[in-house]
């Protein structure tokens, strides 16, 4: 099993603020394109076999930055379905549900076209993306970048390493960074993580 790369896309006025980010397309600020733009010798270090793209233009436009000319745009890797929450913040959120936590809870049910997902939808989502990755893993030599949001990528690490989906809470992931996951005596391990170019 070759390298995962993931990708966690620039910064948002969005992912700034802490507002739950979801469905809506919000664009890359000046700053997260800078982050994307520092990304370019990580990702120019590794061989692509394959890339994998989040359909999102904060997704589209880090890819396009960090020199990926040959992606595969997959639904999959859409972030988070936050329902009613989407937007915002974990601060507001408390304030009508303390104690609140996005990892065991879930979202609040939002309108017909996005309902919300639990920890458990996006588990399965990330299964699937994974088989994606498997087989595009056994037909390349090189790694598989993922190109996506924090939510969604800590929830696909989770399931990579054989964890339930709410033990993504555990690798808090920040923007314009890259994670890699590898293997170690043919066991799923993180090889880096949050990693960001040296100044």
């Amino acid at each position: 099993m070759g390298d995962l790369l993931l990708v966690r896309h620039g910064e948002t006025e969005w992912s700034r603020s802490g507002r739950h980010t979801g469905s809506t397309d919000v664009p890359l600020t000046e700053h997260g394109r800078a982050e994307a733009r520092k990304l370019v010798p990580l990702i120019r270090s590794h061989r692509i076999g394959a890339a994998f793209v989040s359909p999102l233009q904060r997704a589209r436009e880090t890819a396009e930055l960090i020199g990926l000319t040959e992606m595969r745009i997959d639904p999959d890797l859409r972030e988070w379905d936050y329902g009613g929450y989407e937007g915002i913040t974990t601060v507001e959120i408390h304030r009508e549900r303390p104690g609140w936590f996005l990892f065991d809870d879930g979202v609040a049910p939002g309108p017909p076209d996005h309902p919300g997902e639990s920890p458990e939808q996006v588990g399965e989502r990330a299964d699937r993306m994974l088989a994606k990755v498997d087989a595009a893993l056994a037909n390349t030599e090189g790694v598989v970048v993922l190109v996506a949001h924090g939510h969604f990528l800590r929830v696909l690490t989770a399931r990579r390493l054989g964890l339930p989906p709410a033990s993504g809470a555990l690798f808090q992931l920040a923007t314009g960074t890259v994670g890699r996951l590898g293997t170690e005596h043919g066991r799923p391990v993180i090889a880096g993580w949050n990693v960001r170019p040296t100044p």
